[in-house]
């Protein structure tokens, strides 16, 4: 009987209990400076570095939306975006009820040639500009990390 339920429990139950991961769009805003490139990151709710990002919007394509969450967390108001991204990673987000989901980012490039520092979300995050590099040592996820990492190049 116990072995049973374990392959019922392996074969019809254990699939329904996997959830494919969300999508979510994150906005690699860059600017050219005479010392080189910086990117910009922003505080997430729980304080650590992270690209401005979120959730599709409806009406709007991968990378529109992640020019949106730009404007919204960190001030973008005026960039160009390639349609295509550049990569994608992994990450567990924590929502503040504490529940979890498995979370695919995909990163679009926004080259930034225009900031406000009135922004919806000014009050609630930190926006700093950093070289590729020095990003790549502050985000916490490994494959964002990897992907600052080949921005550099």
């Amino acid at each position: 009987m116990t072995s049973l339920f374990r392959s019922a429990f392996a074969e019809v139950i254990s699939p329904f209990l996997r959830r494919p991961p969300q999508l979510q769009v994150a906005a690699l805003c860059y600017r050219d400076r005479k010392n080189g490139r910086e990117v910009m990151l922003v505080t997430s709710s729980k304080g650590r570095w992270i690209l401005p990002k979120g959730w599709p919007v409806d009406g709007l394509g991968a990378a529109e939306a992640a020019i949106q969450e730009a404007w919204e967390e960190g001030g973008v108001q005026k960039a160009t975006t390639n349609p295509e991204a550049i990569g994608s990673y992994s990450s567990l987000k924590q929502f503040n009820s504490g529940a979890t989901a498995n979370c695919e980012t995909s990163v679009y490039t926004a080259r930034v040639f225009k900031l406000a520092n009135d922004y919806p979300e000014a009050d609630r995050r930190k926006r700093r500009w950093v070289s590729p590099q020095v990003a790549a040592e502050m985000v916490t996820d490994d494959g964002l990390r990897d992907i600052l990492l080949e921005f550099c190049d």
